[in-house]
Parts: C-alpha cells; structure tokens; sequence
C-alpha cells in the first residue's frame, strides 16, 4: 500500500521507516529541508536503537523517500499525521499549529476513499474538529485517530509489534471503512492478534493521555513514597519490590529518583490538565498538577543532596554529572531531569564536566555553558562528587574500585538507585541513593 507520512521527526521518522518494514511505499513529508535531506541519505536526525538500520534499508530498496513538498503525497492512500504538538509559549495547553497545517496544507491532494489518520497526541476534541474540516473540503476522505504509544529507545519495536492499536473512528459505514483499511497497514500486527480497541474519536484521544497521566502518577507516586523514607530510614526499592507483587499494582515505573522528563509525558500531563480546565472539570485532574511537582521537585533534591556533599566546595568542586539524556537508549534532552541537575549546579556555582554516551552534542546545543566530556574517565577524573542521572549501562556497570582511583573524593549520588550502593560502599564511597539507607 501506498502511504505517506505528515511530519518526520521523532514519531514520523520511526513510523516512516518502520511501515516500510512492513511492506508498504512511502513518502516522508517535512517542511525542514536539512532533515529531509539527512533522511535522504538514510541519516536519522536522532538516535534511536534500530532506526538507522531500517532507515538505511528502506531508503535502498527505493519504496522509501522523502521530500519537503505536500503535493508528493498525492496518490497515497492512507496518510500518517505525526506533526508535533508543544506547549503554547506562556501556557500548559498544545499548540496545534503544526497539526492544523499539515490537515489543512493535505486537503487539496485528497482523494475519494483516502484515509487521513492522526498520530500525534492531541487535546481530546481535536478529531471532532479535523474530521469536519476533511468532510468540508469534499474531497470524500476519512479521519481516523491512531494514538501511538512509543518508547523511547524501544520505538521500533513498538511500531513493528506494537501492544495495542487504538483506532478512534467515525461512526456507521464511513467508520467501517477505515477500519478495514487501517487494517490493512496493520496486517502484521493483526494476524499476531494484537489486541485492537475500535472507538470513537474522544476516548482514542483520551487514551493516549491517559496512559501517560498514569504512568507519570505512578512515577511521582514513588518517588513521594521516596521522601518518606527518606526521614524515616525505610528503603524505597524494597518497599516498591513489595507492592510490586500486588498483581493490582505491578512493580514497572515504581523505580523512585530523579523523575521523569522527555517531551512526552511533562507536556502531556500539563496539556491534559489545561483542556479539563477549557472542559470545565479541572479538578478532575487537579492531582496532576502535584504529580508535576513532585517530580520538579526530585531534581531539586539530586542538587540539595549534591550541595550538602559539596559543602564549602560548592563553588569551586568538580562536578561529574553522568547523564544529560532524559532517559538511556535515547539521545533527547528534552525537559530532561539529568541536564536540569547538572544547569542547576553549574548555576550554584560548582565546576561541572558532564558526559552522555549519545547526548552531548544536544545538550552542549542548549547549555554551552557546561563542560562536557565523552570519556568517563576524563569525566571523574580529580572529581569532588560523582552524580548519576541516566541509568545508561555505560555508567551503571562502572567498576566503583576503578572510579575510586581517578576521583578526588570518593562521594557519590545515585539519582537513579541503578547501582549496587553494598559494591560502592565496599570500594569505599560515600553512597546516597534516593530514598534508601
């Protein structure tokens, strides 16, 4: 099938190369002409494991290309919108520009029996809305709302064998139309029975941000559980092994520390918050707002443990910060924990090196006022205090007996409780974890 795909950044450029994968043509559609033209040369403008294989395969079997101009998706039948949605400058809801224009800038290269199908996460109304723009404009084609579900550093995985399809639909035939031909696109997952929620547009909306308001919840969750044990001297990994087998509970996203971040699920949950308030039923998500404070907060906390280790060496001790990534196997800085700990030192004053096994160039990019370091050893060596923020293999599997021979002072924060503190302690650091003893 002939597929074209609106927007090819993180979402698009994965969905893009990933659809090729599963056997269809497609073409990949961007107003940023240097990005296009690095997915041209089968370069991914990010990291992300796998995707620069796939990349690199569909673009030589010819069935994958990319171009900067609207019109080349003309003759597809099936046309993926996965433009971005930020925040409003000044404000928590999404700006839907870029969704807005990509729908609008699409309408005249429509045809009769086309499937236009939402990707990006969207403030719920937003189909409602676009469905009746397409319907306007005659051009005899159909929405769909497909949320997708992607894991940073998992994401094509997640697309080639996803473990779920959501399709929000219009209702009567127009409605079974689409499905039948998303299902199409879809052959693979459908034949492996993926399990596939057919609903309308509001609740395929909803379930994108819902999905991301609890796992955010379950993360602040923890990490509130974390501050109580902190003044208590229980362990929070032991407490959260042991709600953990509550089948009601399950132990995934109850790792306390430092917090979430990444361009998810910050703007999301904050976004979600902003359109109950538009709906008139802000307090129905009003807890959301302190699952964003609880995690601001953690960072805090990383930066207090480090200033009361520093002490009177707070202003000119050395730093290593280990981690800029809002998260290992990804190369996104954005709204990350790890680069806001170490800007927050920098700015109290101490000398911080920071290294990141992919994200350097990025964060150097937005806080050129860092050093930064892409050997480990040069990053702890004569180091006053040692902070790890992304739990990248690269930093967890560090030999402490190894580190202890490079550093000035053998102290250390573990920001995401991903090291052995008994091993650490035994090769004589100071250890301090997030809610552990």
């Amino acid at each position: 099938m002939k597929l074209s795909v609106i927007g090819c950044g993180y979402l698009g450029a994965v969905h893009a190369s990933a659809m090729v994968e599963l056997g269809h043509d497609v073409v990949g559609i961007d107003v940023d002409a240097d990005k296009i033209a690095q997915l041209a040369q089968g370069r991914p403008p990010f990291f992300e494991p796998g995707l620069s294989e796939i990349l690199t395969s569909a673009t030589a079997t010819g069935r994958l290309r990319f171009s900067t101009d609207i019109a080349d998706a003309a003759g597809a039948q099936v046309h993926f919108i996965g433009v971005g949605t930020p925040q409003k400058p000044g404000s928590h809801a999404a700006d839907l520009t870029y969704v807005d224009a990509a729908i609008t800038e699409l309408l005249p290269y429509l045809a009769e029996g086309d499937l236009v199908v939402g990707k990006s996460t969207v403030p719920v109304g937003t189909a409602s809305r676009l469905a009746d723009l397409i319907t306007d404009s005659g051009s005899g084609a159909s929405l769909v709302w497909n949320p997708e579900f992607l894991r940073e550093g998992f994401a094509v995985q997640d697309t080639i064998s996803p473990d779920r399809l959501v399709y929000g639909v219009a209702p009567g035939e127009a409605g079974e139309r689409s499905v039948t031909l998303l299902n199409e696109v879809y052959a693979s997952a459908i034949a492996a029975e993926t399990p596939l929620v057919v609903t309308d547009y509001a609740t395929a909306e909803l379930v994108k941000v819902a999905a991301n308001a609890f796992l955010a919840t379950k993360i602040s969750f923890i990490n509130a559980m974390a501050e109580i044990a902190e003044v208590t001297g229980a362990d929070v990994t032991q407490l959260a092994d042991a709600i953990g087998f509550d089948a009601r509970i399950g132990r995934r996203f109850l790792n306390a520390g430092v917090g979430f971040g990444g361009g998810c699920l910050p703007k999301d949950i904050r976004a979600f918050t902003a359109r109950a308030e538009e709906l008139g039923r802000g307090e129905s998500v009003a807890f959301l707002k302190e699952v964003d404070q609880i995690n601001l907060r953690r960072r805090s906390h990383v930066v207090d443990l480090a200033t009361a280790a520093l002490g009177e060496r707070l202003h000119d001790g050395k730093v290593a910060v280990l981690g800029l990534s809002f998260k290992p196997h990804s190369d996104d800085v954005r709204d990350s924990p790890a680069l806001d700990v170490a800007v927050q030192l920098h700015g109290l004053g101490a000398d911080v090196v920071a290294s990141d096994p992919k994200s350097v160039e990025n964060a150097q990019a937005k806080h050129p006022q860092l050093r930064y370091s892409h050997v480990i050893a040069e990053t702890l060596q004569d180091a006053d205090l040692v902070v790890l923020v992304t739990e990248w293999p690269e930093f967890v599997n560090i030999d402490p007996v190894w580190a202890a021979t490079l550093v000035k002072t053998p102290t250390i924060i573990d920001g995401r409780n991903a090291l052995d503190a008994a091993a650490w302690r035994a090769a004589g650091w100071t250890y301090t974890g997030m809610g552990r003893p």
